[in-house]
């Protein structure tokens, strides 16, 4: 198999320091770099007097998802979602799902190279109403996820970002700008977790989140992966509840997904279902109005239900929709009542299948 070249790309937001390093400022760790060297999300390089982006145009692999699956159930429900991500991360999980994507400097996982044009044309082939940069965080190659929403929107296509929200306000405000939706992932609500287990800070999150809700035209939703002993308690989850429903609204979707050991964290126990149903009703008491578990089968769950009336407008098996009552104006079947989020014609749903698509490029 022949390997092909790629160009380094030079990417945006640094600034020299008075020492001679280039300081990146994308996000809140301030990577101050001599030649050569490379941020802590290792994609992100000094090369001389530029800073590079190391996996633009290059992918850990394409698939074709069920958008329910980011997750987001309020942004075009039962729609397809063309998938990608690249490799690294800004942020050091320990419990991290999607390590070997995430954690890997082995840049040889990245077997395939697409332009934006590429994805987006690929995406119109495969008739996916949205493309989504997720597996890992795409904040750390926002320049091609720029590109590519870009790409995306000019063939009719929405862009899906699927981001722990860790990056500065500048970056923040074009990345996002140019986001259709967005699922954020709140880790944890308290600095300790996110020291100890994340080696980051949880303001600028908040941020972000806030900010995408109040000055973007970004859907959002969040999620937050409920760790047995480390952020599951009825006071963190109550002030996590409260937090939302006072700077954000009761319409904003909190999803609780289960944890399953994994990278660092093998010797912590999965989530059992009875928690993700706990943290549920406190999110609903706390007066959320949609709230979901995740990574379980859990029917009550997975549903949307009417704010208004308490019809199942939207009923799921996992991703699979079996039961849908919202009107192409986003407005529940039975009453009349608006649904919050982006809808439209519900046709016949893309089910919970998985589709690896291979781009090909001409040398």
């Amino acid at each position: 198999m022949t390997t092909q070249v790629v160009t380094p790309y030079a990417g945006r937001y640094w600034h020299t320091l008075g020492d001679g390093r280039m300081q990146c400022d994308l996000c809140p760790r301030d990577c101050a770099l001599h030649d050569g060297q490379r941020g802590a999300c290792f994609v992100r390089m000094r090369q001389g007097n530029q800073m590079i982006l190391t996996t633009y145009g290059r992918s850990s692999g394409f698939c074709v998802d069920p958008i329910e699956k980011k997750p987001l159930n309020h942004f075009y429900p039962g729609s397809s979602v063309f998938s990608f991500g690249t490799a690294g991360c800004n942020l050091a999980c320990r419990f991290c799902q999607n390590w070997d994507i995430s954690k890997s400097r082995d840049f040889d996982r990245l077997a395939d190279q697409a332009s934006p044009e590429q994805i987006a044309s690929a995406a119109a082939h495969m008739r996916a109403h949205s493309v989504a940069f997720t597996y890992n965080d795409p904040v750390i190659f926002a320049e091609y996820a720029m590109d590519t929403a870009d790409a995306c929107h000019a063939q009719g296509i929405a862009a899906v970002a699927v981001t722990a929200g860790y990056i500065h306000p500048q970056p923040r405000a074009e990345f996002f700008a140019k986001m259709d939706a967005a699922n954020v992932d709140l880790k944890a609500f308290g600095d300790d977790f996110y020291h100890k287990l994340c080696a980051a800070k949880l303001q600028p999150i908040l941020d972000t989140i806030e900010y995408i809700h109040t000055e973007t035209s970004c859907w959002l939703e969040i999620t937050t992966l409920l760790i047995p002993g480390w952020n599951d308690s009825e006071a963190e989850l109550t002030e996590l509840s409260e937090w939302v429903m006072g700077h954000l609204g009761p319409n904003v979707p909190l999803h609780f997904s289960a944890f399953h050991p994994d990278f660092r964290m093998m010797d912590t126990p999965p989530t059992p279902l009875e928690t993700l149903r706990k943290a549920r009703y406190t999110a609903l008491r706390a007066g959320l109005k949609h709230v979901y578990t995740g990574n379980v089968h859990d029917p009550e769950g997975d549903t949307t239900w009417c704010p208004s009336c308490g019809t199942a407008v939207v009923r799921r098996d996992w991703y699979e929709i079996v039961d849908y009552r919202i009107t192409g104006e986003g407005e529940c079947g039975a009453c009349g009542a608006p649904i919050a989020g982006r809808f439209g014609r519900f046709e016949q749903p893309f089910g919970r299948q998985r589709i690896p698509v291979h781009i090909s490029q001409k040398t």
